[in-house]
């Protein structure tokens, strides 16, 4: 792999399209393939009809979004080709659902990709090579195992309770699982097409309502691709406010995940205590906005609403008293003796496989990896609040919910530290115009894991094409590795585990 084969950026810069390396694909596929197994991972990788770029060229533009760990850099390289181009997955796992969408949106065929299944279900986009209908949702040929006393097992698309739909079928021994394979594509909505012309009045709504319980780490990653493009600084009151909203987010998830695991098992105390407790979090978003979900609260620019030292006052009151509550209920769940026998070794994904599937979030933490963007790519309020990293080896249950468990600890401190000393200054200001023909990478750690967000501006400034990459769609394949060789009614308690988005996922 030549350095020069990548433009290097960091995270929420911008460069110049024409800065972009173009090689040819062989070149390009080298690349890639080098930097992951060098220890970069693939954040995105997408397709772009030249014809959005340049009026008169003809093809797709291939881009991949590469980050670096160790010094907090991405590194950015394209490639263009015509219809087909040889397959980077049989090399690089990491490449094979952004492939699998590469094909499904444009018509792009990677060869010689092993799994060239639907990812979604949706139809070509108009200015694709060929055109097709939608295929039908879940109608696909799916994996089967053959042998004496072999089964299958479908569950859902529609599941019992309020849950999304997503499809999964078990080839089993037994009760034992040799594969589980995750079908999806129930929730697509279209959204980054939607996007492709703002930014406008419906921008930040679309971006809001891409995965609910996700709202204010994708209106950050939006808001910080908006900022570089318009050469924006936000204001340290505004980062810090921003912070706090983002971290209780995460506070409210992972205790919902944490009831949620106690409930898996049949410990009532944890779970009926840890639902009260997730809804005191989501009312300390809406006493900053008014909104429990966060919706209005983080805009480019800044950030939609103040708080004065008595709403203040009253936030961190009413942390105290939900940290309490929360450790209470929580370590019930460590003291309970038949909690942990059904935690501990439980769908264990090993520290190489996390690495080898490209896994963020608690769940690689949970299985030895030092990958968080608060501390490898700082933005914001995290260039200058350090939250130490919370990482455990065992890669099983007990470790994704100890994660958990440890991050709601340093979140809290990090509110409480940035609430008692909040900055003076505005919070928010009128942008310029966007920068042309530019290119904007924003990695947010989400509460599930990193948040990346891509767009490319045209000669007018607006966006040309926009990409979104949920941590769900680097996880779901993480999940299915989880049940290979566990019980099937272990299935519940590895799926919530790992707690993914469907819709996040399909967008």
């Amino acid at each position: 792999m030549k350095p020069d084969c990548f433009e290097s950026l960091r995270n929420g810069m911008t460069v110049g399209l024409d800065r972009i390396p173009r090689v040819d694909i062989a070149t390009f596929r080298d690349a890639v393939i080098g930097a992951v197994s060098a220890g970069e991972r693939l954040s995105a990788l997408f397709a772009v009809p030249e014809k959005r770029l340049d009026p008169g060229a003809a093809g797709f533009r291939l881009l991949a979004v590469l980050a670096r760990d160790a010094d907090g850099t991405l590194s950015v390289v394209s490639a263009t080709v015509a219809e087909a181009y040889p397959a980077l997955t049989p090399a690089c796992l990491q490449a094979q659902g952004f492939e699998r969408e590469i094909h499904e949106q444009w018509g792009l065929l990677p060869e010689g990709h092993p799994w060239l299944k639907p990812l979604r279900f949706q139809a070509r986009y108009p200015d694709a090579a060929g055109s097709s209908a939608a295929p039908t949702i879940g109608l696909t040929d799916f994996f089967r195992l053959e042998g004496d006393e072999v089964h299958e097992v479908a569950v859902g698309p529609v599941h019992a309770g309020i849950i999304e739909p997503g499809h999964f079928r078990f080839q089993c021994h037994g009760e034992n699982v040799y594969h589980l394979e995750i079908s999806l594509g129930y929730q697509h909505r279209g959204v980054e097409p939607a996007l492709v012309g703002g930014p406008d009045r419906r921008t930040l709504h679309f971006v809001e309502t891409l995965a609910g319980d996700t709202t204010l780490g994708h209106a950050f990653a939006y808001a910080q691709v908006v900022e570089g493009l318009a050469g924006a600084k936000v204001s340290a009151r505004a980062q810090a406010l921003r912070g706090i909203a983002l971290e209780l987010e995460r506070l409210a998830n992972h205790t919902g995940d944490l009831g949620a695991l106690a409930g898996d098992v049949g410990y009532l105390p944890t779970a009926a205590y840890a639902g009260r407790i997730r809804g005191d979090f989501l009312n300390l978003i809406a006493l900053l906005c008014g909104s429990r979900f966060g919706r209005g609260m983080v805009t480019p620019g800044g950030v939609g609403f103040d708080a004065d030292f008595y709403r203040i006052r009253e936030l961190l009151e009413r942390l105290d008293r939900a940290e309490k509550d929360v450790m209470t209920a929580t370590e019930l769940l460590w003291d309970t003796a038949s909690v942990m026998a059904r935690f501990e070794n439980t769908g264990i994904v090993s520290r190489e496989l996390c690495e080898t599937l490209g896994l963020v979030g608690p769940a690689a933490r949970a299985g030895g990896l030092r990958r968080d963007v608060r501390c490898d790519f700082p933005s914001g309020i995290y260039r200058f609040a350090h939250i130490p990293m919370a990482v455990l080896t065992m890669g099983d249950v007990f470790a994704r919910a100890f994660v958990r468990r440890l991050e709601i600890q340093r979140s809290i401190e990090f509110i409480r530290n940035q609430a008692g000393s909040l900055p003076e200054g505005p919070i928010g200001q009128e942008l310029g115009p966007l920068g042309a023909n530019r290119l904007a990478v924003s990695l947010i750690e989400g509460w599930r894991g990193e948040i990346c967000h891509v767009t490319l501006t045209d000669a007018q400034g607006r966006f040309a094409h926009y990409k979104v990459v949920d941590p769900s769609f680097h996880n779901w394949l993480g999940l299915a590795m989880a049940m290979r060789d566990q019980p099937i009614s272990d299935f519940p308690l590895c799926n919530k585990s790992f707690n993914l988005s469907y819709c996040g996922h399909d967008l």
